[in-house]
């Protein structure tokens, strides 16, 4: 029941001061960074009739806690309270008049610090209509210190390859807190650490690690800071030291007797600068034609076998020594004699050969086709008979241009001569001698498919008997000497094939 009569006790007081007009305006919220000026505005709307201003407080509220910070009143003056009083003044003169204005009592705070940072109430006291008050709360913020360094000014690389830090990122006393990552080709591997200050602020620190070598020199490195909405960066070069990395240059596998103007060099790759270079040849002396300058060994006149053997460079620097090989072999003849002048780039072989078997292959073609040419051409001109007398021949013997002539039955005897040694002929049987197909019942057709295959010429077809067929074969050369086989499957007779 009491808890309902505060409730009406409430709503009926705001309902009077809504309808007299009277109200305190201020930002709901104001920031700022450490350091910087900041204004919390503080005007009030008076009513008509107005009443009157008895006095204006400002408080601090932390943790329930109030704390006067500035007073204005008519008759009395203002007053700023410690610790206040060198950060903290009106914004408006009038409120500091002997007849003071205090309708706008803003307050300005100067040098802000993280301390300042609470809920701001500001306070008017009029009559007859009583207390106004509204509220603020103020943020500060603490921009971060940022900056990035080496771990050692000069980093040396081990030849046990251990990681080791080389740069390290510092957010320090940052509120909020920063972010920071590394943008970099080296291949490391980063470390986060924070720390949270009693004042509110953070600390955010990352270590880069990674294993020097001769390729972490001269690489760039940089930390990139976001904090809010801004991006800071910083950047360092890693200055790598690191032991000589040697070879020998000047062996191309082909020195032979006689050759003239060859030399060895020792390249060494090292931070700091090689300071000595040293050659020896193992398991022996260097050759008496060899003047040593710098790191170059000269071989003075013309190549013999002395000169063969495994040549030694020792490069020394500030870190370390270490060695290049080369073993020298020696031939009596040049592996790949040198044209005069410069030698061919691999470039210029690799495009001779090229251009050699385009020209080998255009050649074997234009071969090729000319063979073909020439015997499609013979063969065109070899046949200069009429291709109507090429006769298909059949089992029965005929052309099949020719049609089909009266074909005599073959008699069981045939007479051979007695004084022939080559193979045998038929000779012409006489009409008592022969025989009668009618009489016999015999089957032409099916005879015909048994004789081998040959062709005539039409005109060279007889006349027969049509009961009587005694024939003998002409004494001409038989047909596999006769004949020539063409490539469609059909002979032709030699005698229209010589035409």
């Amino acid at each position: 029941m009491a808890m309902c009569a505060g409730i009406w006790a409430l709503l009926l007081a705001l309902h009077i001061q809504a309808g007299n007009g009277q109200m305190v305006q201020m930002d709901s919220s104001k920031s700022g960074f450490v350091g910087s000026q900041v204004e919390l505005r503080c005007i009030f709307i008076n009513s008509n009739p107005p009443v009157k201003i008895s006095q204006v407080t400002w408080q601090k509220q932390l943790n329930g806690t109030k704390q006067n910070v500035a007073i204005a009143n008519p008759a009395l003056g203002v007053s700023v309270l410690p610790p206040f009083k060198e950060r903290v003044s009106f914004k408006q003169a009038a409120v500091r008049h002997r007849t003071p204005s205090l309708e706008d009592t803003t307050i300005v705070f100067s040098n802000l610090q993280l301390s300042d940072e609470a809920a701001y109430i500001c306070e008017y006291t009029t009559f007859p209509a009583g207390n106004r008050e509204s509220m603020v709360n103020l943020t500060v913020f603490a921009r971060p210190i940022t900056r990035m360094t080496l771990r050692t000014p000069t980093i040396v690389a081990k030849a046990q390859k251990r990681k080791m830090t080389v740069a390290t990122c510092i957010s320090s006393n940052g509120k909020p807190q920063s972010v920071i990552r590394w943008e970099t080709r080296l291949k490391g591997e980063a470390t986060f650490q924070e720390t949270r200050n009693q004042n509110g602020t953070v600390t955010v620190q990352s270590n880069y690690v990674v294993i020097p070598s001769r390729d972490t020199h001269k690489q760039k490195l940089t930390c990139i800071v976001t904090y809010r909405n801004e991006r800071i960066t910083d950047s360092v070069v890693l200055n790598v030291q690191y032991e000589p990395e040697v070879k020998i240059e000047g062996f191309d596998g082909n020195w032979y007797l006689n050759r003239q103007n060859v030399q060895l060099t020792c390249r060494a790759d090292a931070n700091p600068p090689v300071t000595i270079y040293q050659w020896k040849l193992l398991n022996g002396s260097l050759p008496s034609n060899v003047e040593i300058k710098n790191n170059t060994l000269f071989f003075k006149g013309l190549v013999t076998y002395d000169q063969a053997g495994t040549y030694v460079c020792d490069a020394t620097n500030g870190i370390g020594t270490r060695t290049g090989i080369v073993d020298v072999n020696i031939t009596e003849f040049p592996n790949h004699p040198p044209h005069p002048g410069d030698e061919i780039p691999q470039e210029q072989h690799n495009a001779g050969a090229a251009i050699g078997g385009a020209v080998g292959g255009v050649a074997l073609l234009g071969v090729a086709a000319i063979l073909l040419f020439i015997f499609l051409r013979r063969r065109q001109r070899t046949f200069k008979g009429d291709y109507s007398t090429k006769k298909h021949v059949f089992g029965n013997g005929y052309s099949k241009a020719g049609g089909l002539p009266a074909h005599p039955p073959i008699p069981k005897n045939l007479q051979y001569p007695d004084d022939s040694d080559d193979e045998k002929k038929p000779a012409q049987i006489g009409s008592t001698g022969g025989f009668e197909a009618g009489e016999r019942g015999y089957d032409a057709e099916a005879e015909d498919l048994k004789r081998p295959y040959f062709t005539v010429d039409e005109g060279e077809s007889r006349d027969y008997d049509e009961r009587t067929l005694a024939f003998q074969y002409d004494p001409e050369p038989e047909i596999a000497d006769d004949m020539i086989s063409q490539t469609d499957g059909s002979v032709i007779s030699k005698k229209e094939w010589y035409v």
